[in-house]
């Protein structure tokens, strides 16, 4: 599979890595990314400059399976999230993009987890996943298979406005320096 990755941070470079680790074809791209779009694009950039990719490639991202990984924190007063209440950026990414199928994934970990595959000492990686798209969840996992992540279905997109507050909250607890940036929150099964 071929994905594109907006965004060359920390956490552009751990998933990209664990799709390259699966066997896929990574692309990095920034805000003047001129190529084909990958099968799957993932948006790993801050919140505010999502408005800004989605329009340069609206027509482009129909039919594609778009990775939203922002947690949508006020970083003015890092004392909230600056979606609507009843919302998450994921739900307000589909708005603008409807002909995509928009998942949110990997912000409820940090990039030193997914570049570890684990979570503090021993706990495996699992990236949560959300939308209304079964398949779209499915690709998602299928092109992480070999990375040692695991992909856990939450639900549908919905359930991305949980998953945003727990992101918030863990980025909340490793700023107070609470928790380190490696830890985090992991799933058990």
């Amino acid at each position: 599979m071929e994905i594109t990755i907006f965004g060359k941070g920390n956490m552009g470079k751990a998933i990209g890595g664990n799709f390259e680790k699966a066997g896929q074809k990574v692309t990095y791209g920034g805000r003047d990314f001129k190529e084909a779009l990958g099968d799957m694009v993932v948006l790993a950039v801050p919140y505010g400059a999502v408005d800004s990719i989605l329009s340069a490639h609206k027509e482009e991202l129909a039919g594609k399976v778009v990775v939203d990984i922002t947690n949508p924190v006020n970083f003015d007063t890092f004392d909230g999230l600056v979606v609507p209440a009843d919302s998450s950026a994921a739900a307000e990414i589909q708005k603008k993009v409807p002909e995509a199928l928009v998942v949110k994934a990997f912000n409820t970990t940090f990039a030193g987890v997914l570049a570890a595959g684990k979570v503090g000492e021993k706990e495996p990686t699992v990236v949560l996943a959300a939308s209304d798209s079964a398949d779209a969840k499915k690709k998602l996992a299928q092109a992480l298979e070999g990375s040692g992540l695991s992909v856990m279905d939450a639900g549908s997109l919905k359930r991305a406005r949980e998953m945003e507050a727990l992101g918030f909250l863990q980025i909340s607890l490793a700023a107070g320096k609470k928790i380190s940036w490696t830890g985090g929150f992991a799933v058990l099964h």
